[in-house]
């Protein structure tokens, strides 16, 4: 159990200021995470790691010269909001553009994604690999679906090597493929970890039984076998991964027995010593491994073994040195210490000017966030109350939450005496939202709020037709980071409809209001049909039954926020005389 704290409330950014305070030669605490203390070459690719705390030394401790740029760090086992990530990766870019990785969760997908579309809208080109070697998650047919877990530090290593030789972003970004590609994760649980303050582990292992499959978040294993030995476990270990082989393997492997928490050095070696005899009597060569505690759970008792199947580049970027807090390899030369710029630190954005027209869209935006932000607070309840009936209810309230946050955000970023660019009100809006919502909505919402900012720019002068592109945008992001698509019953069912009839009247010469309001009434006669679907995305999934005659709330939500704005818009143009 953990025990050392003030505030369990406060334990994940606490243990990091601390951690900073005691490695403050190799890391430098910014917004969000840390970014490497010692300067990098101008150009190199910035490889920035992360997810949530409690995994030390994922993700932090692995920030250092020939491993990880920086680290976005999140509170216990969530993953660190999209802002976060995405003041991270401005602190760390380097001119080489940014590869993220991380564990392939929902959570991380969704607001790693998001900042990257930020990024990317900002010019700094950014790619994403996802870690997915453990197999006990998904089959082997299913490689997308698997999650990360102790595999996260072969591709790391693999990806932080090749930026440091120098490798430019695409190979970076080829080369981490090819480490998760070629890496396999088995993990095993004796008992469960505890959160900061909480009276109970997050789950228990009966008496004489050990949990199979277990993750690194607390999550259960997905069965239960009698408590072996040394060598028997071992053989269980060895032979699974040894049947979930990599294409063209080859005979050569680095095999990691890593510690969740508790499980003491001696016990780890020993099992070690088991698994190389298996291995070696396999006919493979075991090459420069690792044993210890290098992804953990807090408290957990259990241990998992990786194996990464190394070819040439593998190998030679497994071997080459590293220098961080937790992970060290090898010799690397002293580097002068980095100043880290607080501006980019803090994620502030650019002193851009904005134009008469883009400012003027921009006070419009924080007009049309004020309307929706107003028919969310109407329907909250309603919302919630749809969420019920096959989810966790917090769709109203996570809703209400992000765009009151957004709103504000907006406003303050539009009251400079020279206003801002409809851009930056966006930008501004969509990061609140994510970070004040969390979940799938407020992340979805947010990159979609950011994406259509970016679209719309900072222009001369704006007509129907860069509505059309900022709602193409809007849907692109949504569709991109969610992985929906029509039929799934989610709020792609509304809004795909919507995108489609708004940029069906724009090409035919309509105004705007008239275009928003028939793309409206498509959203709410696709939302209203949703109760005929069954989920096939999102926590609803598992009840799908029940959901069964009963509309989507984020489908509900987005019919519900378009025929608003479309009363907004037609109200103003009205107020103004005249049509868009």
């Amino acid at each position: 159990m953990t025990q050392i704290f003030d505030d369990p409330a406060d334990f994940a950014d606490e243990a990091l200021d601390g951690f900073v305070a005691a490695n403050r030669q190799y890391v430098s605490r910014v917004d969000g995470g840390v970014v490497r203390s010692t300067a990098s070459p101008r150009g190199q690719v910035a490889v920035v790691v992360g997810g949530g705390s409690g995994h030390y030394p994922a993700f932090a401790g692995l920030v250092g010269p020939g491993l990880a740029a920086a680290s976005a760090c999140g509170n216990m086992f969530a993953s660190p909001a999209a802002g976060q990530v995405y003041r991270v990766a401005k602190a760390a870019h380097n001119g080489g553009g940014v590869l993220l990785s991380y564990g392939n969760y929902a959570g991380d997908v969704l607001h790693f994604g998001q900042a990257q579309v930020r990024l990317n809208a900002e010019g700094i080109e950014t790619r994403t690999v996802l870690v997915t070697d453990d197999i006990a998650s998904a089959p082997a047919d299913q490689p997308e679906k698997r999650r990360g877990i102790a595999g996260d530090l072969t591709v790391f290593k693999v990806a932080g090597a090749a930026a440091e030789e120098g490798l430019d972003l695409d190979e970076v970004e080829r080369l981490a493929i090819l480490a998760n590609a070629r890496t396999r994760s088995l993990g095993v649980a004796f008992d469960g970890c505890t959160l900061p303050g909480a009276p109970e582990p997050l789950f228990h292992v009966p008496a004489g039984l050990m949990a199979l499959g277990l993750g690194i978040h607390g999550e259960p294993g997905i069965s239960e076998h009698p408590m072996p030995t040394a060598s028997e476990l071992a053989g269980l270990l060895v032979s699974r991964l040894l049947a979930d082989k990599p294409e063209n393997p080859g005979t050569r492997v680095v095999p990691i027995i890593n510690g969740l928490g508790t499980v003491k050095y001696d016990e780890l070696f020993l099992l070690f010593g088991k698994v190389e005899k298996l291995l070696t009597g396999a006919g493979l060569t075991v090459v420069e491994p690792e044993c210890g505690e290098l992804v953990t759970s807090l408290d957990m008792a259990g241990l998992s073994l990786t194996l990464l199947w190394l070819d040439d580049e593998l190998e030679r970027l497994w071997a080459a040195p590293a220098d961080t807090p937790a992970f060290r390899k090898g010799t690397v030369a002293r580097r002068a210490r980095r100043e880290v710029e607080a501006g980019a630190a803090a994620g502030q954005a650019d002193s851009e000017q904005p134009t008469p027209a883009s400012a003027a869209l921009g006070r419009h935006a924080v007009s049309a966030l004020a309307a929706v932000r107003d028919v969310v607070v109407e329907n909250v309840e309603e919302l919630g109350s749809l969420d019920a009936i096959a989810g966790d209810g917090d769709h109203g309230i996570g809703m209400r939450r992000g765009v009151e946050a957004a709103v504000d955000a907006a406003q303050s970023a539009a009251a400079s005496d020279a206003g801002a660019s409809v851009r930056r009100i966006l930008a501004a809006a969509g990061e609140a939202w994510s970070e004040k919502a969390g979940g799938t909505s407020g992340a979805l919402w947010g990159t979609a709020v950011i994406a259509a900012g970016a679209a719309l720019g900072n222009r001369g002068s704006y007509s129907g037709t860069d509505a059309a592109v900022a709602v193409e945008a809007f849907a692109s992001a949504i569709t991109g980071l969610g992985k929906a698509e029509p039929g799934d019953k989610t709020m792609v069912d509304a809004l795909l409809p919507f995108r489609d009839a708004f940029t069906a009247e724009i090409a035919g010469g309509a105004p705007v209001d008239r275009a928003l309001a028939v793309a409206a009434a498509a959203a709410r006669a696709a939302a209203d049909a949703t109760a005929g679907l069954r989920p096939l995305k999102g926590r609803a999934r598992p009840l799908a039954e029940k959901s069964l005659g009963h509309p989507d709330p984020g489908a509900v939500s987005f019919g519900l926020i378009a025929e608003r704005l479309g009363r907004h818009i037609e109200a103003q143009l009205i107020q103004q005389g005249a049509r868009a």
